[in-house]
Formats: structure tokens, C-alpha cells, sequence
């Protein structure tokens, strides 16, 4: 799961803070594009410490503490901004997602439009304004009327991007359509809009208005990864597969580890019938099934699970779905669960670590674009919950910036004894491929039992029926 919490330097205060204070945070911000956050927080502190009335130090300690998902800190430090002065958006935003982060859901909407009071068309601010309205709600009406009014008033063509993603989310392609249509009529050289549109297209199965799309938005911006990525997915559509393979091969050179482009390439040679997609794709080495032991303080893991899905159980306060992500009729935490001080969702993580290294460890060497990746050890880089309901599943999707993905099921409904229903499908494409390819492998849920496999293979669930939900944990691991 992805954070946008910046630590910013707002021009003028900067310029006034003593020099070592400017060093300290010019060198934290370059440790949290690291992705060395503790460092960063470090850092944060001490120039906290050496400038007390320093503004733009506590705004980047509150930027900080959220990413760590140190909520109640990062309320308390970015309201000390403000107190000090910082009337930016950006600190009521850093606020805004802090509010939510411990449930203070009303406070963390009057933040969010306090942002918006300060800059109107503020992009950040109206997307996660509108997302924490649709997780509440599940009404369209309420998730967009603050930019539905920007919009009337003084659109743009990043905040048509951000509707257009609103509606399809909430599963209305037509309306993300006529948006998207509306805004290249008025900027029809924005390559963003194009590559909306091209995903748009390709849902509702025009596949020639999708290769249109994906082209207009190569003329306007031929380097950009995104339009190729576009373009790749267009092609694949019309069964094009060679052109589609040729396209990702020269994409892949440029960016070897991304997974996004590793699960299209994956495809193309699936459609011509290339034997480099059983190596790529090898679900025998590259996925497993394990059990986890009962951590230190439960008798069975049995007894752990019972636990486990009452602490998760307290975070899943939303109505519907994220913005943007596979879920589909449930409900997904919004904090890094490494960072979670719940004695049980620590354990857990104490006992994933087993059959994480086993997982690694038989792997083995190979050249591969999972073996040839391995180190000495792995880092987690980011977890999260989803609660599915009956009748949810998750959308076929891969994780771009991952290595090694998960599922660890906690709770399991019934109905995974009815077929399918509620398992993982691995191998089925999330775009529109002809002709249509369906799932290679499927693995049967079991509670307790961790599932790990490339961040580039295609995976989803299938949906089930009933009436009990689907609770699990999942995470994506790195290298190191």
C-alpha cells in the first residue's frame, strides 16, 4: 500500500531557520525518499529540538511521524505547526490524514477542507478528502461534492483525472467516460487523460478506442512508461501479442524490476504460446502455502487466529473499499501494520518470519527476475488488512514495486468449500487480453497458512457467496 505524507520546506520560514536546522531537514527528506524513515524521524526530532518555533521542522516531524504510521503523534506535532504559524494546506493535510489514521473521522474531514479552504484546487487534499467520504459513505454524492463544486467552477484537467478515477472505482465506467471526454475536449494534449481513458476503454471492451487512447498519449509524451504501459495493455486487447511483447521487452530494459511490465510481458508470451512464460511463470517454484507456528503466549495457533481477528477486526471501521486497489466489496486498513503496537498483530509478524526465510531460502539460485533479486535477507515494505464481505472478491492485479507478495488468511467463511469460491487465482490477467485467459492455478485458502509468490504474477480472489467474510493479512516484501 503507497504514502504521500511529504515533509515540505515552505520557501520564506526555511530561509529563516538557522543553517544546521536547514541541513538536518534537507537530509531527512532525503532519507524518507530512502525509504530510511526511522532515520528520517531522527532527524526530524533533533531539528525540532535545536528550533522549537520552527514551523516547517514540527510540519515535517508531523509528515514524518504519519508515514510511520504514528498517528496520534503526528496529530499532536502538526497541530503544533499550526499553533506556531504554518497555515499552510499542506499541514492541514498532514493533520487531515493523521486525524484519520486514529479514527477521528469528522475532525479529519473539517481538516481536509480546511486544506481546501487554503488552496481550492488543491489535487491531494480532494482525493483523499473524497476517498474518506467514499470509505464512510459508499455514496458518490458525498465522496465528490467538495470537487464536483471545484470542478464547476475551476476545473482542471488533474482534477477531471481525480473524478474520473472516483467513478470508476465505484464501478461506473460510463461516468469516468463522459468525464475523461469532457476533459480532452478541453486539453486534448494531456497524456494523463489519455491514459485514463485508454483504461476506461478497456474495461468496457473497446479495445480500438483503447489503442487510440494509449496512442495519443505515446505522441505527447514518447518517454513516459505510464503510455507504454498504456499502449502494451491496448495491444494485448486486440490480441496483438507480438507487438505487446516487442513494446514491454523495450520498456523491461529500462525499468528490470518492475512488475507491472514483468506480469504484461508475461502475458504477451502466454498468448503466443512463448515457453519463457512456464519459467516466468512457474507456479510450482514460485508459490507456497505454509502454516505459521503459535507465537510465544498461545496455546494454538487456533487460539492466536481468534485473537489476531478480533485486533483487526477493531481497524476495519470503513463501509466500502479504497480508492484504487484490488478490494471489491469490503474494506481495507489504511496503516502500515508493521508499525502497529497491538501485542497480536507484533506476534504475528514474529511469526511470519519463519516461513518467510524457508520461502527465500527454496527458492534457490536462478537468473531469473525473482532468484536473481535475492540478498541476505528481506524487508517488509508495508502491510495492510482487507475484510471482504460476502459477495467481494479482489480484482485480478499485480503489485508493481514489490518482490514477493502475500496473503496470510485469518478468518475464512464457508463458502471456500464451495468450488472455488474465496480462493486465490493466480495467472488470469487484470486487463482485457484476446482472446480471454483464464486462471492457471488456484490455491485453496487455509486459516493460518501464509501465502507468498512474485509481485508480478496476476492474482486475485474469486468471489464468494454466504454470509461470513473473509479476513486477511497481506504485505509485500524486498530484497536486501
Amino acid at each position: 500500500m503507497m504514502d504521500r505524507r511529504k515533509g515540505i520546506p515552505f520557501g520564506s520560514q526555511l530561509r529563516k531557520a538557522p543553517s544546521q536546522v536547514t541541513a538536518l531537514l534537507r537530509e531527512a527528506k532525503a532519507l524518507k525518499a530512502a525509504g530510511r524513515l526511522d532515520d528520517a524521524l531522527a532527524l526530524n526530532l533533533q531539528a525540532v529540538r535545536m528550533e522549537p518555533d520552527n514551523g516547517v521542522a514540527e510540519h515535517n516531524l508531523a509528515a514524518t511521524l504519519g508515514d510511520l504510521s504514528r498517528f496520534a503523534e503526528a496529530v499532536e506535532a502538526a497541530s503544533r505547526a499550526i499553533a506556531k504559524g504554518l497555515d499552510a494546506p499542506e499541514t492541514w493535510l498532514v493533520l487531515a490524514r493523521a486525524l484519520q489514521g486514529v479514527g477521528r473521522l469528522d475532525e479529519a474531514d473539517g481538516a481536509f477542507r480546511a486544506a481546501l479552504a487554503r488552496r481550492p484546487g488543491y489535487v491531494d487534499a480532494h482525493r483523499d478528502l473524497a476517498q474518506l467520504r467514499w470509505m464512510r459513505t459508499g455514496e458518490m454524492a458525498a465522496a465528490t461534492s467538495a470537487l464536483d463544486d471545484v470542478l464547476a467552477r475551476s476545473p482542471t484537467p488533474e482534477l477531471t483525472l481525480v473524478k474520473a478515477r472516483i467513478l470508476r472505482c465505484a464501478g461506473n465506467d460510463i461516468g469516468a467516460a463522459a468525464v475523461l471526454a469532457a476533459g480532452l475536449a478541453s486539453w486534448p494534449d494531456m497524456p494523463m487523460l489519455s491514459i485514463a481513458a485508454a483504461q476506461v476503454a478497456a474495461t468496457t471492451g473497446e479495445s480500438e478506442t483503447q489503442l487510440a487512447h494509449a496512442t495519443a498519449a505515446l505522441r505527447t509524451a514518447p518517454h513516459s512508461p505510464d503510455a507504454a504501459r498504456a499502449a502494451i495493455e491496448a495491444l494485448l486487447h486486440l490480441g496483438r501479442a507480438r507487438e505487446a511483447e516487442q513494446l514491454a521487452l523495450r520498456l523491461l530494459a529500462t525499468a528490470p524490476a518492475d512488475q507491472g511490465v514483468l506480469a504484461l510481458l508475461a502475458t504477451a508470451w502466454r498468448l503466443l504460446g512463448d515457453p519463457r512464460y512456464e519459467e516466468l511463470c512457474n507456479t510450482d517454484l514460485l508459490i507456497s502455502s505454509t502454516p505459521i507456528d503459535a507465537p510465544t503466549g498461545w496455546a494454538t495457533r487456533e487460539a492466536f487466529l481468534v485473537a489476531l481477528s478480533a485486533a483487526l477486526r477493531e481497524l476495519h471501521v470503513w463501509r466500502t473499499h479504497p480508492l484504487d486497489q484490488s478490494v471489491r466489496h469490503g474494506s481495507q486498513t489504511q496503516q502500515d501494520l508493521t508499525r502497529s503496537e497491538a501485542p497480536v498483530i507484533q506476534a504475528l509478524f514474529r511469526a511470519l518470519d519463519a516461513p518467510i526465510r524457508r520461502h527465500i531460502d527454496a527458492l534457490g539460485e536462478g537468473r531469473d527476475p525473482v532468484r536473481a533479486r535475492r540478498g541476505n535477507g528481506y524487508r517488509i515494505i508495508g502491510a495492510w488488512s482487507v475484510l471482504l464481505q460476502p459477495g467481494g472478491r479482489h480484482v485480478d492485479h499485480v503489485h508493481p514495486q514489490g518482490w514477493i507478495s502475500s496473503a496470510f488468511h485469518v478468518e475464512l467463511p464457508p463458502a471456500i468449500g464451495c468450488g472455488h469460491e474465496g480462493w486465490l487465482a493466480f495467472g488470469r490477467p487484470g486487463v482485457p487480453t484476446r482472446p480471454i485467459l483464464p486462471p492457471t492455478h488456484h490455491v485453496r485458502p487455509e486459516p493460518g497458512h501464509l501465502v507468498l509468490f512474485p509481485s508480478y504474477f496476476w492474482h486475485g480472489t474469486e468471489q464468494f457467496g454466504g454470509d461470513a467474510p473473509r479476513l486477511t493479512v497481506a504485505f509485500d516484501i524486498l530484497p536486501c
